[in-house]
């Protein structure tokens, strides 16, 4: 009974660690739109920049926690590290922490031009790196579930159906946020007249991306957790 309530209290945390990563994302956006909209767009950028660092610094919290609770019956293969997309997230967390530090640089004054649309680059990667994180998660849940079942069967097939789609449509839409941020900074590291704009845009689609896979993250343990 300790235990149930144990995974219980778990998948919670995990699901509002999804919910504030989504916040991140929005919070992010909200920043961005006020850069582009005139108000204070460098200082916009830099504080845009280290609150999507945390918002990724929570979502790979968030799934590394999950993906550890994932438990197999004994004597059956589990996956690997790599299968696992253990090096992804640890790329997230690097990523996430090196750029809360690029914007509190920035937001400092020191070379916002160049350590921002790095940051953006950086950002980029590790989203491209780890899309189908989110997907292995809620395979490996649905493995570990129907092993625990009896009949193989979950009780909650409506709930798993949506997170099954939000998952596999969320990794492509990530995969694409993050190669776009990736060739934005590149331009705007490239020096382009609108550098400013360009890593705006770059924080607006990697924002839209972190809310999208915050929810996601939150629908998939959601789906699985037991009354």
């Amino acid at each position: 009974m300790s235990i149930t309530r144990e995974i219980s209290s778990h998948d919670n945390a995990v699901a509002y660690g999804g919910l504030i990563d989504a916040i991140g994302g929005v919070a992010t956006i909200v920043l961005v739109i006020c850069g582009l909209v005139g108000i204070a767009p460098p200082m916009m950028v830099a504080i845009a920049t280290i609150v999507f660092g945390v918002a990724l610094l929570i979502q790979g919290g968030a799934m590394l926690s999950e993906y550890m609770q994932v438990v197999f019956p004994g004597g059956v293969r589990t996956a690997s590290v790599e299968q696992m997309g253990g090096n992804s997230l640890a790329l997230v967390f690097l990523v996430g922490a090196a750029g809360i530090v690029l914007g509190v640089l920035s937001l400092l004054g020191i070379s916002p031009a160049i350590l921002t649309p790095v940051a953006a680059i950086g950002y980029g990667t590790a989203l491209l790196l780890s899309s189908n994180a989110v997907w292995r998660l809620y395979v490996l849940r649905r493995a570990s579930a129907q092993m625990e079942t009896a009949i193989g069967q979950s009780q909650h097939v409506g709930a798993e159906m949506l997170a099954s789609e939000m998952a596999s449509g969320s990794a492509g839409i990530q995969a694409l946020a993050g190669l776009a941020a990736i060739v934005l900074g590149i331009l705007a590291l490239a020096g382009s007249p609108a550098d400013l704009t360009l890593n705006l845009v770059a924080l607006l689609a990697l924002g839209s991306t972190i809310v999208l896979t915050g929810s996601t993250l939150s629908a998939t343990v959601l789906s699985f957790m037991r009354t």
